[in-house]
């Protein structure tokens, strides 16, 4: 029956154990409840809801090996290529991609960064660039 109630709603996907102390305070707060609160935790179950829940680890913030999140590795490169002029939506688009792909260690743009670095090299070995 309540087998598709979210793992999230007990934290650690389990019912806790309450004191007689709990139980009284959690039967007090559950009658002082609006009724559109109170109609939420009909819907899960009195026994299953948990009104003294742990809270959520905090929200895991992605880094570079520079400890830059993307967000921080896009503002820093849009003000390095705003020197080199203005640029289009799709070049945005494109900087803030490949800024997720290499922060996340998707190998898609694990294989673009290296061809770039190499084809850089390419271009300065055979003087085309300074």
């Amino acid at each position: 029956m309540f087998g598709d109630i979210p793992a999230t709603v007990f934290r650690d996907g389990t019912p806790q154990p309450l004191t007689q102390e709990q139980a009284d305070f959690k039967r007090e707060i559950y009658e002082k409840m609006n009724p559109r609160r109170r109609k939420f935790v009909d819907r899960i179950g009195y026994d299953n809801w948990d009104p003294f829940q742990k809270p959520n680890d905090p929200l895991d913030l992605r880094t570079d090996i520079t400890k830059r999140t993307t967000q921080q590795l896009v503002d820093e490169f849009f003000r390095y290529a705003a020197r080199n002029g203005t640029h289009g939506n799709d070049y945005r688009k494109g900087a803030v991609e490949c800024a997720l792909g290499v922060v996340n260690k998707d190998e898609k743009y694990l294989g673009i960064f290296d061809f770039c670095r190499w084809y850089c090299e390419l271009l300065k070995r055979e003087g085309h660039m300074a």
